[in-house]
């Protein structure tokens, strides 16, 4: 799968970059609006990733002309330009998806996957709304979690959280992941939240929590 991101903030471009790779995408980028438009146009990708505010064509121009020669490849527009007339805009121009900065790299992810699946790109799994590990059960549409059947009230991050550690039982989550994905690319990478956050859930979820802490390394679930 292969995505694209016209994006002239390095900081963003390599953040995206790394969070896209790490979930198995093979990820292309580009600092201007004309290179992106060439790339977008000469090169095969399932998704371009598009910021507005960009030097030489902006972002509205290269998703009108996308629109115009390419009507079939989705674009989702990932701007600090939040303001309805713009986002209409966008929409009117081709948009699949409009996403405002900042942003949760969790829910660019979520958006992305719901826009490979709807053209034919990725797998749909009937029950891929709930995820389970053990005797930790979350599922995705309700925002409910249990434990050997037993509901647990978790906070939206808790829940964030422990979402990401389901979706990769019995493997390593390393603490910059978790803090990029939950808290987002413009969290302070010094703050302790995410060790805060993970006591709050692990005393929730009760004694014997399967959540592994792995010294300098970050968390694993116990798919067991």
């Amino acid at each position: 799968m292969r995505i694209l991101v016209i994006e002239d903030e390095p900081r963003i471009r390599a953040f995206l970059t790394r969070g896209l790779s790490a979930e198995g995408f093979s990820v292309e980028g580009s600092d201007d609006g004309e290179t992106g438009l060439e790339l977008a146009l000469r090169e095969s990708y399932n998704l371009v990733i598009l910021d507005l505010l960009l030097p030489g064509l902006d972002g509205l121009t290269v998703l009108q002309e996308l629109q115009r020669s390419r009507p079939e490849l989705p674009v989702l527009v990932l701007s600090a330009r939040s303001d309805l007339p713009t986002k209409l805009r966008g929409f009117e121009l081709g948009a699949r998806d409009y996403l405002a900065k900042p942003f949760s790299l969790e829910e660019l992810l979520a958006r992305v996957r719901v826009h490979l699946r709807h053209n034919g790109n990725g797998n749909v799994d009937g029950d891929e709304g709930v995820l389970r590990a053990g005797n930790i059960s979350l599922d995705l549409a309700g925002r409910r979690v249990s434990r050997d059947g037993v509901s647990v009230m978790l906070s939206d991050r808790e829940f964030r959280l422990l979402q990401r550690l389901l979706e990769h039982p019995g493997e390593v989550v390393s603490r910059e992941r978790l803090l990029a994905d939950v808290w987002g690319y413009h969290f302070d990478p010094r703050s302790n939240v995410v060790e805060v956050c993970m006591r709050r859930l692990r005393k929730k979820l009760g004694p014997g929590t399967p959540i592994e802490t792995v010294r300098n390394a970050g968390y694993r679930l116990s798919a067991a």
